[in-house]
């Protein structure tokens, strides 16, 4: 089975469900879960539904959390490949979801932000066919240059390359330059707008792919053009959404699926992830 690397961040998710509005300053009653999750480590798990072997490479703290977070995602059936850091806890992410389902995230990176060149070995370059880095690991800068040199190493093993840039608020246009190598970049569409639109990122991508939520997802090399529906799907919960589609749209195209099919694959496993709970899919029987 095609391989597919996944790079970047594994968090635990102390989750706030919200009865409606956050009252500031005040109190704001909500039920409170925890999880697991970090964009890196969805992307994983839920290439493991998809039907997918993925190798998940980050780095965790030495702490309960960072074992507990690497059981879960071993029992997911990830090959997890995470490195205990001596130094940093475990990331950590509080998540607020509204009621309409949509969230919002309060990251702490932790042991995230350590990565190092050599968490990736070369027998994973080797023997794998993709590379997927999660932006957060390009713009944090104590886990920039491991990424930098991973998708460098990447290219020069024969892999294709593809880059999530995972956080409008926090990019800027340096990003590009971080990304730069990367065969498709997978922004929503506040990413892309951040990162100069549409049309800009063609010029610098050979491959572009828009999420746009409810009006479905655009992909594009700067010529053709090709745009899906969106599912029609109960929207419980966003947490992961795109972590999702990312899963399904890599796992179809590696294996050969055209870009439509690909699109579509992607469109459907986030249509799952909007209809639960968390980030990651529910767990097998």
């Amino acid at each position: 089975m095609t391989r597919i690397v996944v790079l970047g961040d594994v968090m635990v998710d102390v989750v706030a469900r919200l009865s409606g509005p956050v009252a500031v300053a005040s109190d704001s009653p909500s039920r409170i879960s925890w999880g697991f999750g970090g964009s890196a480590a969805n992307v994983a798990a839920w290439l493991v539904a998809a039907g997918g072997a993925p190798v998940l490479v980050g780095r965790v703290g030495d702490d309960p959390q960072g074992a507990a977070a690497a059981a879960d995602l071993t029992a997911a059936g990830v090959d997890a490949r995470l490195v205990v850091d001596p130094d940093r806890a475990t990331g950590t992410c509080i998540v607020l979801v509204a009621p309409s389902g949509e969230r919002s995230m309060l990251p702490d990176a932790g042991a995230n932000d350590g990565l190092q060149a050599d968490d990736l070995p070369d027998e994973l370059l080797a023997a794998g066919r993709h590379l997927h880095v999660t932006g957060y690991a390009l713009i944090r800068p104590g886990s920039r240059p491991a990424a930098r040199a991973a998708i460098e190493r990447a290219k020069s093993a024969g892999m294709t390359v593809s880059v999530d840039p995972s956080s409008a608020a926090i990019l800027s246009a340096e990003f590009l330059d971080w990304a730069d190598g990367a065969d498709l970049l997978l922004p929503n569409a506040d990413e892309a707008e951040a990162l100069g639109g549409v049309r800009a990122l063609t010029e610098r991508f050979p491959e572009l792919v828009v999420k746009l939520g409810a009006q479905g997802a655009l992909w594009t090399d700067g010529r053709k053009e090709v745009r899906i529906r969106a599912a029609a799907a109960p929207a419980v919960d966003s947490t992961g959404a795109g972590d999702a589609f990312a899963a399904g749209l890599l796992y179809a195209r590696i294996n050969w699926a055209g870009v439509g099919e690909a699109l579509a694959s992607g469109r459907d496993l986030a249509a799952r992830a909007v209809a639960g709970h968390g980030a990651r899919p529910p767990k097998r029987a």
